[in-house]
């Protein structure tokens, strides 16, 4: 019988540096557990995949004993309550945040992978792996993604919206796109990696 809601994060070598910071900010904010992946370590289908690419294989991993899946990255500071981010899973459908500041660059919606929260095993989990592991393009998983749904159509059937409180990014902070009581800010980048630096010699 599965058990009912996880957080999940994933980790390397060189991203390590980040995990304990990131789990004491989950233990303040959330009573439901959460699973760490060493990429290092954990066996893709694909040998030699890149570790971030073995993201949505970590997804389907945790679907198997839990109903409700939410990963989030490391790189991700958990900032207020965050339990209720499973309320918001739809069947089949990856629950994720649109990326304003992409989508306003590129003129196209865009979804950040930052924090993807699901229920079951939605098909295009599995498609969005198949296609990870086949790729050879795209720099990183929400790019793979992203070129899997070529429309708004696409991206209606497969994706619902969060709200942006749950993944706010540090270009958000940038462009004066930022919500009002973020519950999770994603300093993404090396300039974010840099605040993270900084928050954790303070």
């Amino acid at each position: 019988m599965k058990s009912s809601n996880t957080f999940i994060t994933g980790y390397d070598k060189n991203t390590e540096w980040l995990l304990d910071w990131f789990l004491k900010n989950h233990s303040k904010y959330s009573d439901t557990q959460i699973i760490t992946y060493n990429f290092d370590e954990f066996k893709a289908p694909i040998q030699g995949m890149k570790n971030w690419f073995k993201k949505p294989f970590a997804m389907l991993d945790a679907a198997k004993n839990y109903k409700k899946v939410c990963w989030i990255d490391l790189d991700c500071e958990i900032l207020a309550p965050i339990d209720n981010i499973f309320k918001y899973t739809e069947p089949n459908r990856l629950g994720m945040v649109e990326d304003v500041p992409w989508t306003r660059r590129r003129g196209r919606k865009w979804h950040n992978s930052g924090v993807v929260v699901f229920e079951g095993k939605p098909k295009i989990l599995e498609d969005w792996a198949f296609t990870v592991s086949m790729n050879t393009t795209e720099v990183g998983d929400q790019e793979v993604l992203h070129s899997m749904l070529k429309d708004d159509l696409q991206r209606m059937i497969h994706i619902n919206d969060l709200p942006r409180d749950y993944n706010t990014l540090r270009i958000d902070l940038m462009d004066g796109t930022a919500p009002k009581n973020i519950k999770i800010m994603h300093w993404t980048g090396a300039k974010g990696k840099e605040v993270i630096r900084g928050k954790m010699n303070d």
